[in-house]
């Protein structure tokens, strides 16, 4: 990787460079979970409940069940504050000058990244299958139909965003070199004077 410092990153203290920080994958990955998380609880706030003119109460279009709409609005604003905060810490990042508080920054990042991938798999999973036992009759002019399969279908795509993320953060913990962590540890008596 490029960068040739500590956990990818340059030399602590480097400038803050837009162009160079949207062009890394780490960054354009975190941009794409942040919109997918935004389609996801948006679709379901927008136009995942229903009502009948029969009914007072709104539903859930997911088989009526109001969990599964309040996990999916949940899960994707908990995401979106996620990939706001990451982005901020990937913006502070080169400005971090001790190479344990960088190795603390990645390791979180691979177990936030982990965990959103895992509860984006239990969210895909548990919208398709309440969309898929859903009644015909409880939605007979078929309202708000693609917006549900809108949550479903973005909510596929930011396990593999999310993956792809931990994946990513797992390569800039390898790419350090262990050598600038021992001399910052353990640096070399000065050499003996003759």
């Amino acid at each position: 990787m490029e960068g040739g410092g500590a956990y990818g990153a340059g030399k602590a203290g480097g400038a803050f460079d837009p162009h160079t920080f949207i062009r890394q994958p780490h960054t354009a990955l975190r941009l794409l979970s942040w919109v997918f998380s935004i389609v996801v609880f948006g679709s379901i706030v927008n136009e995942g409940y229903l009502n009948h003119a029969s009914e007072k109460e709104e539903f859930c279009i997911y088989n009526r069940n109001p969990d599964a709409c309040n996990y999916g609005v949940t899960v994707g604003v908990l995401s979106f504050l996620s990939c706001v905060a990451y982005l901020a810490l990937d913006i502070y990042f080169p400005q971090i000058s001790s190479v344990k508080d960088r190795k603390k920054a990645v390791i979180s990042d691979i177990g936030v990244s982990a965990l959103w991938a895992f509860l984006w798999f239990v969210g895909f999973c548990f919208l398709a299958n309440q969309w898929q036992v859903s009644k015909p009759e409880d939605n007979p002019l078929n309202e708000g139909t693609d917006a549900a399969r809108a949550a479903i279908a973005f909510s596929f795509f930011s396990i593999f965003t999310w993956s792809f993320l931990a994946i990513l953060a797992f390569r800039r913990l390898q790419d350090l070199t262990f050598q600038e962590e021992y001399s910052m540890l353990f640096p070399s008596p000065p050499p003996p004077r003759p």
